[in-house]
């Protein structure tokens, strides 16, 4: 996990699942004059796949003011790509097609080189309360984030199944992504923020201070 101090010179923002959007994320970016040299940009992760422009949104991870998390589709690519060629079908259903008309080694290169900015958890300061931010499911204690199924992280979807309310312990809030809502949502103080941008153009972007209340 990387943990990131307060941000004294900007604002921080929270985003949902960019999917290949990058131009929606440019578009909600200048709504709210976004300052890349004093802001900071957190992702749930899901760069890649489904949208137009997969390639573009994976490069966003070397970017100083952007701090994204690994998603499952992060991970389905590394498979496909860096371990085993037996996973390629896999990825090809769930969005990963768009590499074949890219050069592989390119792919793979900015992957991996993607993969080194993007941890499977990271927290987030802001003022004296803390926001933690992975892709799919916390742990019920955060201070068990380092130590938990990192399988959960990026694929778990038991608490939206069961419609938990029962609050993370150990942090003030929780930021994911990876299923889709109608609208973001919070389930006790984990906020759910993938309102399904490849399908619906709705990119949803939350000041931190806002998820805070």
């Amino acid at each position: 996990m990387i943990r990131h101090e307060m941000n004294r010179r900007g604002r921080d923002f929270f985003v949902g699942d960019l999917h290949g959007e990058y131009d929606l994320l440019s578009a909600r970016l200048r709504g709210v004059d976004f300052d890349e040299r004093v802001d900071r940009l957190f992702s749930v992760g899901d760069l890649i796949d489904r949208g137009p422009a997969s390639l573009a949104c994976l490069r966003l991870a070397r970017q100083p003011w952007f701090h994204g998390v690994r998603g499952n589709h992060e991970v389905m690519a590394h498979e496909a790509l860096c371990v085993d060629d037996a996973a390629m079908p896999l990825w090809r259903i769930n969005g990963g097609g768009w590499a074949l008309d890219e050069s592989l080694d390119e792919v793979r290169r900015v992957l991996k080189e993607a993969l080194h900015h993007l941890p499977f958890a990271r927290e987030v300061r802001v003022g004296e309360r803390r926001i933690g931010l992975v892709h799919a499911e916390p742990p019920a204690d955060w201070a068990r984030i380092e130590e938990c199924d990192r399988h959960a992280l990026v694929w778990g979807r038991e608490r939206i199944r069961q419609g938990d309310t029962t609050p993370v312990t150990g942090i003030d809030a929780v930021v994911v992504g990876h299923t889709i809502v109608e609208a973001p949502r919070v389930l006790g103080n984990v906020h759910y923020l993938d309102t399904g941008a490849f399908l619906t153009g709705r990119l949803t972007l939350v000041e931190a201070r806002d998820l805070l209340g």
